[in-house]
């Protein structure tokens, strides 16, 4: 993953490039009605079930509209909600409120969403040794926000983008040649540029595999789309020599036997390109 220093710059140029799209030269609806010395205090209201996420997001834009803004929070990111309740209360200009409101609520939906799903996979996987991780499977531009939401969830970050780890997938195998031939390319390339870069490969069969593990230097092997049975068996064959990963298609009511597999990790893009906003409002008190 990116640096805790990386990741609080996106988290920043996601709040600057919100607040441009959406506000532009001006909340005209607020410029027009509300006088620029009013004041005012709204409630963050809950009205779903599920895990909350967001809140320390919420921070970061308000403090970027307006400084001023004074926040007294209720609900922690990570902790359960239900309909009714109130996560936060915000008060100060009401001009600056409303500037803030579309963009924390549409991230807080958003980011509660993907962290209650996670935290269902969580639970599914209790008592295994099998971490639930996230995919590049995101909403572009906003990809910070939702990795971010699937920690608080209980899960764990792949990697950022193409640039922070090697991921040598069925495509990179096929145009370079084969396996070997990309472990051997990739390994020639992160030394003649000084990069220092974890290596996956993919595996479509347990022959795949085999031939992956005639390479040292090999991080995570992503058994992808194996059934129970060869999925069981790729992990003997593989013993302690790499992490292993399952992916492809695993849904709750699959992940739990594919953890008994003994499998280390399984990654899903579902965590983040398959949920339902949560619903919450921003409301005036």
């Amino acid at each position: 993953m990116i640096s805790p220093a990386q990741f609080e710059k996106e988290i920043e140029l996601i709040i600057k490039n919100a607040i441009r799209e959406d506000v532009g030269d001006g909340d005209h609806s607020s410029l027009a009605c509300i006088p620029a010395s009013a004041t005012g205090k709204a409630k963050l209201l809950v009205k779903d079930t599920g895990m909350l996420a967001g809140v320390a997001f919420a921070q970061k834009v308000f403090e970027y509209v307006d400084s001023d803004l004074k926040m007294e929070i209720f609900i922690a990111d990570g902790e359960p909600i239900k309909k009714g309740d109130i996560a936060f209360t915000v008060e100060g200009s009401s001009q600056s409120i409303l500037k803030a409101e579309r963009l924390v609520l549409n991230a807080m939906q958003r980011m509660s969403a993907i962290a209650t799903k996670t935290s269902e996979f969580v639970q599914k996987l209790e008592g295994t040794k099998t971490r639930i991780l996230d995919t590049r499977k995101t909403t572009p531009g906003i990809r910070a926000l939702e990795k971010w939401a699937v920690k608080i969830g209980g899960g764990e970050n792949h990697r950022f983008a193409l640039y922070d780890m090697i991921m040598l997938k069925d495509n990179h195998i096929d145009f370079a040649g084969g396996i070997t031939k990309a472990i051997n390319k990739t390994k020639k390339y992160l030394e003649e540029n000084n990069l220092d870069l974890k290596i996956i490969v993919e595996a479509r069969n347990l022959g795949e595999i085999q031939e992956i593990l005639k390479s040292e230097g090999i991080y995570r092997i992503l058994i992808d789309n194996f059934s129970f049975e060869d999925t069981r068996k790729a992990v003997e064959l593989i013993g302690d020599r790499c992490l292993t990963e399952s992916s492809g298609g695993i849904t709750l009511e699959t992940a739990r036997t594919y953890a008994e597999c003994g499998v280390d990790f399984i990654s899903s893009g579902a965590l983040t390109h398959s949920v339902y906003n949560l619903d919450l409002s921003l409301k005036a008190v």
